[in-house]
């Protein structure tokens, strides 16, 4: 697999650190708060586990780390490219008396700072479609998990039915990126985001790349008639 070179994940930072002011509210509203229940049912993925250390990739503002504290781990520990982004994260963790409990910080998925068999599970809610190399960021979080620890992630798809599919796209292509622009002022940021749902692979596509990283008992499940993938992996 090909090294990821440092532009490519600044490209990625800069952009998210753009939108990191209004990322919040515009994921809620333009999901119409959905991706809360989405959360709930990949945090749900995990509790048989009982994971005391979890690692949350691309973590964003932290919402995924937030809402798995319900897991009663030790510890989370958060790591996402972009500052402006991690910097809310944090005030949000503040607010919620959570400083003690989730740690966040700066990295790239595909260069994670830990030695292997750090955690006991890890997840990632919508952000492996922004990993520079995927399969790269896929065998890095398989290395720092611990034999036996699980992997949650959630990531959009397209809905299956024909007529579904298409008022999606509709929805968007044209919607998103109208309402993203006239909210955070960045009209490219919410233009990549349904092009890059179009180009990551879905369903059992996804499902062979955690298996080529070295995950087993991976495994897909559509939730909300496919808008979104809720996909598993063991180590």
């Amino acid at each position: 697999m090909r090294e990821v070179p440092e532009v490519e994940s600044r490209e990625t930072a800069v952009m998210f650190d753009q939108i990191a002011g209004s990322y919040d509210f515009l994921n809620h509203l333009l999901s119409l708060n959905i991706d809360r229940g989405w959360r709930r049912k990949a945090i749900a993925a995990l509790a048989p586990t009982k994971p005391l250390r979890i690692l949350d990739v691309a973590t964003g503002t932290a919402d995924m780390a937030i809402a798995a504290i319900r897991l009663n781990p030790d510890h989370i520990t958060g790591v996402d490219v972009s500052a402006g982004m991690l910097e809310i994260g944090r005030k949000k963790i503040l607010e919620r008396g959570l400083a003690g409990r989730i740690n966040l910080m700066e990295a790239a998925c595909e260069t994670l700072p830990f030695g292997e068999s750090s955690f006991d599970s890890a997840m990632v809610a919508f952000g492996v479609r922004n990993f520079k190399d995927p399969e790269l960021g896929l065998c890095e979080i398989h290395r720092v998990l611990k034999p036996g620890g699980k992997l949650v992630i959630l990531e959009f798809s397209l809905p299956r039915q024909k007529w579904l599919r298409a008022g999606y796209r509709f929805y968007f292509h044209r919607v998103v990126p109208a309402i993203g622009k006239w909210f955070s002022r960045d009209l490219s940021a919410y233009r990549y985001l349904p092009d890059s749902v179009e180009a990551f692979p879905k369903g059992e596509a996804f499902v062979a790349m955690l298996n080529r990283s070295g995950f087993t008992a991976s495994a897909y499940k559509p939730l909300s008639s496919g808008i979104c993938g809720l996909y598993t992996g063991t180590k």
